[in-house]
């Protein structure tokens, strides 16, 4: 058993203004997407996953797992985008049960302006700022933190390992 050990003051100070800054970035950038496109985080995440499908619909369980979002959560979100007409729900399959997802043409239109207005967000709140040694440390350090924390990453590397 490995002992558990506590953060130092330093240590806690420096996780809480990590976290913070996260929070900060987050909040100004979910601001962004709904002052300048009306739209939201959740949306967003939605609109992009289909957009980069590249056109052909994808089945409620491809966005589940693709967003990973329960199923319940990924129908609600579609039903409130239908609405807004972004979306369109269609049957396939030889039995017609299988759902597919597409994109309308003004969900289209709305994920190429809100692709261009976040990136420039990202851009102008988190990438600027930084210098081109600041983002190496933190492109390593986030590429090394998927690779331990990331559950299909892990089983694919322990299944390569076999």
């Amino acid at each position: 058993m490995t002992e558990t050990r506590s953060l130092e003051p330093e240590e806690w100070e420096f996780w809480d203004t990590w976290m913070r800054a996260q929070r900060l970035l987050t909040r100004e950038l979910e601001r962004g997407l709904q002052r300048d496109c009306d739209i939201s985080k959740a949306e967003f995440s939605l609109l992009v996953t289909l957009w980069q499908a590249g056109g052909r619909e994808m089945r409620v369980g491809e966005l589940s797992e693709s967003l990973d979002w329960d199923k319940s959560r990924v129908s609600h979100q579609l039903t409130r985008m239908e609405r807004r007409g972004f979306v369109k729900r269609t049957q396939y399959g030889a039995d017609g049960r299988r759902a597919g997802v597409g994109l309308t043409a003004e969900g289209r239109r709305a994920a190429r302006s809100a692709i261009l207005v976040h990136g420039d967000n990202v851009r102008r709140h988190f990438l600027d700022p930084l210098t081109p040694e600041q983002t190496s440390v933190i492109r390593a350090w986030s590429k090394q933190t998927v690779a331990r924390l990331e559950p299909h990453h892990n089983e694919a590397a322990a299944d390569d390992a076999s």
